[in-house]
């Protein structure tokens, strides 16, 4: 049976399956592996919590001022502004019309979380 340039067969996909065969097996090889041979020393010092080199002090269920979240917030905005404008820009002139007036409902919405961070005063 031949395909045609729309039809996909199974097989087409093999080699998509066995090469996340291959990664999957190398991570759960190199897991078993360092496990096996790695050095099993347990002592109280390795054993302690720490954190970029610094020994923990106080409890770990603090609150966090909100505005943390918020900045967190602006980042992804502007991530996911970029990862969907770069590919439209680039394959603006083919997309046409067609292609502006969903990237214009796109950036309204976006827009919209911006003005909502601007509106509780993230920016200041």
């Amino acid at each position: 049976m031949e395909t045609t340039g729309t039809q996909y067969l199974p097989s087409d996909y093999l080699p998509i399956f066995i090469q996340f065969a291959a990664a999957l097996g190398f991570v759960i090889f190199a897991l078993v592996v360092t496990h096996l041979l790695g050095p099993k020393r347990k002592s109280e010092v390795k054993d302690s919590s720490w954190e970029s080199g610094v020994e923990s002090v106080g409890d770990a269920r603090t609150p966090i001022s909100y505005k943390y979240f918020l900045t967190a917030i602006l980042f992804v905005l502007f991530d996911i502004e970029i990862i969907f404008m770069y590919p439209w820009a680039v394959n603006f002139r083919v997309f046409g019309l067609e292609g502006f007036l969903p990237m214009m409902l796109f950036l309204g919405v976006i827009l919209t979380g911006f003005f909502y961070e601007i509106k509780k005063g993230i920016l200041k």
